[in-house]
């Protein structure tokens, strides 16, 4: 059967719009979600994290809360399997392991960037913090979507190869990175009940 030259035209071009319109839909939508998560100035949410390693035939597990406060501060509380605490305020993270303490400038590990700046900008809706580290991909709808964000300096790819963002709205629910080496972290987030 042959096509009529003017007919198949019209047709690529409307295929053409309507997915430039879908790219356009899923762009304000990742706006949206921005938008909506950097007018949150707190949070509080309970974790579960596994950490799948490669020499371990089961994960590794460990579960606490995270607590976030506009713009640039993020503490996670690991209570099990023995309790820990990771403050980061600005680049500064300070690690607190029962009696023992630790002070680290992000800025001296610049392999550690990457990951905390996946969740700090997530988490304030900052767009521009995020295309100057990683390459995105939004999927899905305000409702439930995806946010996947691959680095974009060869030297950042060698140790993280994605880190994955899954959310509902404003809440995060699920972050999920990979390793280059194949092994991977997912953390299970859940709002605290309203009192």
């Amino acid at each position: 059967m042959k096509h009529h030259p003017v007919a198949w035209r019209a047709g690529v071009a409307a295929t053409l719009l309507l997915w430039c319109g879908g790219v356009g839909a899923a762009a304000d939508d990742l706006d949206e979600v921005l938008h909506l998560l950097a007018a949150r100035r707190h949070g509080e949410v309970s974790f579960v994290e596994q950490q799948f390693l490669a020499l371990l035939k089961h994960p590794v597990e460990s579960s606490g809360e995270l607590i976030y406060d506009a713009p640039n501060r993020l503490e996670k509380r690991t209570l099990e399997p023995r309790p820990e605490s990771l403050v980061l305020a600005d680049d500064v993270l300070t690690v607190r392991r029962g009696q023992r303490s630790r002070v680290l400038d992000l800025k001296s590990y610049p392999q550690l960037l990457p990951f905390v700046e996946s969740i700090r900008a997530t988490l304030a809706g900052d767009r521009g913090a995020l295309e100057r580290v990683f390459r995105l991909e939004y999927s899905g709808t305000l409702a439930r979507w995806t946010l996947s964000l691959v680095p974009l300096d060869a030297k950042v790819a060698k140790n993280i190869a994605q880190v994955q963002i899954d959310g509902m709205r404003d809440d995060l629910i699920r972050i999920e990175i990979r390793s280059a080496d194949g092994d991977r972290s997912l953390m299970t987030l859940r709002p605290h009940p309203s009192p």
